[in-house]
């Protein structure tokens, strides 16, 4: 049975799929090219290195999957794509991406936090923007059981340590200050958060990191952007990631963008 935190999440992307089939069904394949590279933006950086991995047939499981856009990424790359998602009208729209483009990916509907899978069955989990929806101990959990021996793990998720939250929480931002920053950044467009959703706390970072035997990188983007500015101007992506990747781990106090990857213990 549902909880009504998945229920709301159900309902809230009905509409999303909606809004994002309009734009089309085909994907950005520009990452497929070794020859490009942007590596002050967290997407970019993730697949970069992604990239420089022989994918081709490791089996990749793809958490959350939305829209199937990472999914899809992979599958072009060579690997042997599942990839699951709660809410139905996201998943119809991954399926109907993925033949749009001629890709083989095994889709199935079901909760994070009890998945239809075997035990061991994966050699590489990728979760990007959703274990910030979901019961994060429950969904680790059963991530670690699916997962093979030596499994590689990478996440990408939305942050916010408890001093910054604090800031942003206070009643002065949350009601006056942010929705005028709002309008600065996302313009016309409706930004993409959910009723229940929340940014993983440096608590919550410390509990994945729990689960994995090894840390191969941890990092952290997004200090002004998406705070203060729009993330559509390269110059300012380029020095916010400079002034993150100068504070090295402490860049975990100011970072609104965690990039991790290891190994499941």
């Amino acid at each position: 049975m549902l909880t009504e935190r998945q229920q709301i999440e159900i309902e809230y992307h009905r509409a999303h799929s909606q809004r994002i089939s309009e734009k089309g069904l085909g994907f950005d394949r520009s990452i497929l090219d070794p020859a490009k590279t942007r590596p002050w933006k967290a997407w970019w950086y993730v697949w970069e290195r992604l990239r420089k991995l022989d994918l081709k047939g490791r089996r990749v499981l793809v958490v959350g999957c939305g829209d199937g856009g990472d999914a899809l990424v992979f599958a072009a790359f060579g690997a042997d794509v599942s990839a699951f998602e709660l809410s139905p009208d996201m998943l119809d729209l991954a399926r109907r991406r993925a033949a749009h483009a001629g890709l083989s990916i095994e889709f199935r509907e079901c909760p994070a936090e009890a998945l239809s899978y075997d035990r061991g069955e994966f050699d590489l989990i990728f979760a990007r923007d959703i274990l910030h929806h979901v019961d994060i101990p429950r969904a680790m959990t059963e991530l670690a059981r699916v997962a093979g021996p030596g499994c590689m793990f990478v996440l990408s998720e939305i942050s916010s340590h408890r001093w910054t939250y604090a800031i942003r929480d206070a009643e002065l931002v949350r009601r006056y200050i942010y929705p005028r920053i709002a309008r600065v950044i996302y313009g016309n467009e409706k930004p993409y958060i959910t009723a229940d959703e929340r940014k993983l706390s440096e608590k919550d970072v410390e509990l994945i990191k729990s689960y994995l035997r090894e840390i191969d990188d941890e990092q952290y983007f997004l200090f002004v952007v998406t705070r203060l500015f729009s993330e559509k101007s390269d110059t300012l992506n380029k020095a916010d990631r400079l002034f993150l990747r100068l504070l090295g781990r402490r860049g975990a106090l100011l970072g609104g963008r965690v990039v991790l990857s290891g190994r499941f213990a």
